[in-house]
């Protein structure tokens, strides 16, 4: 008796409370802070004298007024009472949510009712839920004092699996054309159940508001029986007495129901209080109006959310009825994403809540796997979840939500673009590689048009650092142009010096430069913009047709036909076709493939698994000539005279080509035909030496 005294009396906190441990049945009232003796303390557990506070009690002890009815669970609610208890939920911790939530409900109902005009007992009570632990008895309490349950209502709701008292409530308050209820979170009846996973018995006393009601008791350990029993001086509300498992005795720790409730029901409607003290301190930020909220609890609640230590660069604060009920807060970091962020493994930053309970911290399917850094909330009430709220199931609702909240993100970082370009430029400098992974990722035409607009790249007529939008380009576009032309080049240098470039300077059209080797995959895969071709300059010279060329300074055209036929003689299966092209001045030749951004990404990523003929099959480049520039020229006129000279210039001429195009992946592969070509420079210019000498000899 002693001992199990001190267990309790040790727990005592504030004024004026009456504690009962459950094995007694009088009640010790205490009207001041008390001292417990050092040495009944220490008779349980060695313990050294305090102060011990004075905290709520949950109630007094009841007493049995009735005898106990036993009742058994039907055969097909055993079987499923059997399934909730170990198969349904994921996270044994997840019982905690489930009961405040049961708690929050019983809570709102009888808000509700009470301003509805319902006459209720202790009307005016300030409503709460309370939670206490014990770890000497290895239990866990939570207690409301919401609405209640009669005997009836214990019978149906806790008796029958499956069938939601909130459900049937909320379809009571539909059909009366009633103001809705829209803070009830039950959805599926089976949340009580879920208590099972860690309990080996379950009490529960409960006392409904309406007047007169008489309190009971209904106990169960799950195995498919529970008896009901009527009982005295049960308080107002429910109290649900959780006897833990000796596997799960880590729930009668304090810290550890804490740490459960900041995690699923940090933002339920009412004050949950462990231990006398509560524990759900932050508000439902995503649910308050955007202009009460200042910077200062934004930051809060983005650190908070995305267990960061920097401060939000955009906010999202978005609200919508249609075509869904969305409640979402969205942040964009201020700092830079790390290497574990960029992965496409990393986990979504999103946490999803329904009517203020975390249903799961990190939602893969709210947003696409691009949009990864965005951290925040959604909360929704059409979301359908699986009988475990742990789940989303995969429906249409869940890709018109995804698809909604995609749209809301991209119209906003569109207006942060015309609104704040310095700030818009940083963030793309950050975090532009993801916009541009959502375009190749993308299976929607008209969501990838959308990244498109936020794009940047530089313009060949603007200056070295200025970058220039999608929808500026198509503005500046001259009449009659029906392409967006780009350039992929390592800098901005080696872009106006491209042989590709030459022509349309020429024609003086604006060519995006694409510095990043992954952009023109990304323009590729965007095919189309404002319905405009996006074509790189490498396609655009293939596109020429194959007429000869007849200007001033080229070489005749019968001479282009068979120096053509002789370079595709000498290159055999290394290019397909070779022509003239009109296309080129400074530069002698250029090689071309169908899709050049494809066949450089071939050429890195698996152009080490072919053999050398192989790349040239599936690569079928075209060889296009410049017939006015002097290498060629002197080509057409060494074939004949000199052929084993002009086969080594053709070649290597085709290789820096090739070189030219980024189709080669190691360009240490021409270093042997460039040593025999200056050999042969050499042995040439030695043989001319030797035969001007002896007539210079003899005219001395």
């Amino acid at each position: 008796m002693v001992v199990r005294a001190a267990s309790y009396l040790s727990r005592v906190a504030n004024t004026g409370v009456r504690v009962v441990a459950p094995t007694f049945r009088s009640t010790i009232e205490f009207t001041r802070p008390i001292r417990i003796s050092a040495n009944l303390l220490q008779s349980r557990q060695n313990l050294q004298p305090r102060w011990v506070g004075c905290s709520r009690c949950f109630s007094t002890e009841p007493a049995t007024k009735g005898e106990p009815v036993e009742h058994e669970f039907q055969a097909e609610t055993r079987m499923l009472l059997d399934i909730v208890a170990k198969s349904l939920y994921s996270e044994k911790e997840v019982f905690i949510r489930e009961l405040i939530s049961n708690a929050s409900d019983a809570i709102e109902k009888f808000r509700y009712l009470s301003m509805t005009g319902e006459t209720l007992d202790e009307a005016d009570r300030q409503t709460v839920i309370n939670i206490s632990t014990d770890k000497a008895f290895k239990t866990l309490t939570i207690q409301d004092n919401g609405i209640g349950m009669t005997k009836d209502e214990l019978i149906s709701n806790l008796g029958t699996i499956a069938r939601s008292g909130s459900k049937a409530f909320m379809q009571n308050v539909k059909e009366t054309g009633k103001v809705e209820a829209k803070d009830i979170i039950g959805q599926f009846g089976v949340g009580f159940y879920s208590a099972f996973m860690v309990a080996s018995k379950i009490e529960v006393f409960s006392k409904s508001s309406v007047p007169g009601s008489t309190g009971f008791l209904w106990t169960s350990d799950g195995t498919g029986k529970y008896t009901i029993q009527e009982m005295e001086d049960v308080e107002v509300g429910t109290k649900i007495v959780i006897h833990l498992k000796p596997e799960d005795s880590e729930f009668s720790d304090e810290n550890t129901v804490k740490d459960v409730i900041k995690k699923y029901s940090n933002f339920v409607g009412s004050d949950v209080s462990v231990n006398g003290s509560k524990t759900n301190q932050l508000k439902p930020v995503w649910l308050l109006d955007p202009k009460e909220v200042d910077e200062e609890l934004h930051n809060d609640f983005y650190r908070y959310v995305s267990n960061a230590f920097d401060k939000p660069r955009f906010r999202l604060h978005y609200r919508t009825d249609a075509p869904m009920d969305i409640r979402a807060l969205l942040y964009i970091p201020e700092s830079r994403p790390g290497m574990f962020e960029t992965s496409r493994e990393a986990d979504s930053g999103v946490a999803l809540y329904c009517r203020k309970i975390l249903i799961k911290s990190r939602a893969e399917n709210l947003l696409p796997k691009w949009l990864r850094f965005v951290k925040g909330v959604v909360d929704s009430e059409d979301i359908p979840l699986n009988l475990s709220r742990e789940l989303l199931q995969d429906s249409s609702l869940i890709r018109k939500l995804r698809t909604v909240l995609t749209n809301r993100i991209l119209r906003y970082l569109q207006e942060r673009a015309r609104k704040e370009k310095k700030s818009f430029l940083e963030f793309y400098r950050d975090y532009g590689f993801f916009l541009k992974e959502g375009i190749v990722t993308s299976t929607e035409k008209l969501e990838k048009e959308e990244i498109g607009k936020l794009l940047r790249f530089e313009c060949s007529s603007l200056p070295a650092g200025e970058t220039i939008s999608l929808p500026e380009y198509c503005d500046k576009m001259k009449a009659g142009q029906r392409d967006i032309f780009y350039l992929s080049a390592p800098s901005r240098q080696l872009a106006e010096s491209s042989p590709y470039y030459e022509n349309l300077r020429k024609r003086d059209l604006d060519v995006l430069f694409c510095y990043e080797s992954y952009d023109e995959l990304v323009l590729m895969q965007l095919m189309e913009f404002d319905k405009k071709k996006v074509t790189s300059v490498e396609k655009e010279m293939r596109q020429d047709s194959d007429e000869a060329i007849d200007t001033e300074g080229s070489l005749p055209v019968k001479d282009q036909s068979e120096l053509s036929d002789w370079i595709k003689s000498t290159l055999g299966q290394k290019v397909a076709k070779v022509r003239a092209t009109g296309k080129l001045d400074s530069h002698p030749c250029v090689v071309t493939v169908e899709e050049m951004a494809a066949a450089r990404h071939f050429i890195k990523t698996q152009g080490s698994n072919f053999s050398e003929e192989q790349r040239y099959t599936i690569l079928q480049p075209q060889f296009e000539i410049n017939p006015a520039h002097p290498l060629i020229k002197k080509i057409a006129q060494l074939k004949t005279k000199e052929p084993k000279l002009s086969i080594a210039l053709t070649e290597q001429l085709f290789a820096n080509a090739m070189v030219s195009a980024g189709l080669v992946d190691d360009p240490r592969t021409m270093l042997n035909n460039i040593n025999e070509l200056l050999t042969m420079v050499l042995e040439r210019n030695t043989t001319s030496s030797e035969s001007t000498q002896p007539s210079e000899s003899s005219d001395n």
